[in-house]
C-alpha cells in the first residue's frame, strides 16, 4: 500500500493526513498523539474510526493540523481518518456513515454584525 491522504475539518481546524502501512503511530505536527492531545477524551475521538474498524495498529498515521481549537481538531482528525480509511478500503464507508464519522459537520461560528457586541446579542435596553 502506497501513502494515502486525506482531509478533514471542522469549524476553522483544518487536518491534512498522510496514511501508510505501519504499526499504529499517530504523529501531530511531528509531536505524538498523547502528547499534542494530552486529554485522553480527545485521544478516544481521533481513534473511533480505527477502533471501529479494528486497525488501530496497522496503519501509521503523520498529520499536518492547523487552525481552531482542541475539540475543532479532533473532530476535524477523526473526519480525516474515516475518509483515508475508505480511499483504502471502500466496503468500509457503510460501518463508518452508520456511526456519523463519516459527516462533515457545517456548524461554524456566526460572523459580529456591526451596531452588536456579538453575532446576535443586543445591546441592553431599558426604558427609563
Amino acid at each position: 500500500m502506497e501513502m494515502i491522504n486525506a482531509l478533514g475539518r471542522r469549524k476553522s481546524a483544518i487536518a491534512r493526513i498522510y496514511v501508510t502501512e505501519g504499526t499504529g503511530k499517530i504523529t501531530i505536527n511531528k509531536r505524538d498523539l498523547t502528547e499534542y492531545f494530552p486529554s485522553s477524551i480527545l485521544q478516544f475521538v481521533v481513534k473511533q474510526p480505527l477502533n471501529l474498524l479494528n486497525v488501530a495498529e496497522k496503519y501509521d498515521i503523520k498529520v499536518n493540523l492547523c487552525g481552531g481549537g482542541f475539540t475543532g481538531q479532533s473532530q476535524a482528525l477523526r473526519l480525516a481518518i474515516a475518509r483515508a480509511l475508505v480511499k483504502i478500503n471502500a466496503d468500509d464507508k457503510k460501518a463508518l456513515r452508520a456511526e456519523g464519522f463519516m459527516t462533515r459537520d457545517p456548524r461554524e461560528v456566526e460572523r459580529k454584525k456591526p451596531g452588536r457586541p456579538k453575532a446576535r446579542r443586543r445591546f441592553q435596553f431599558s426604558k427609563r
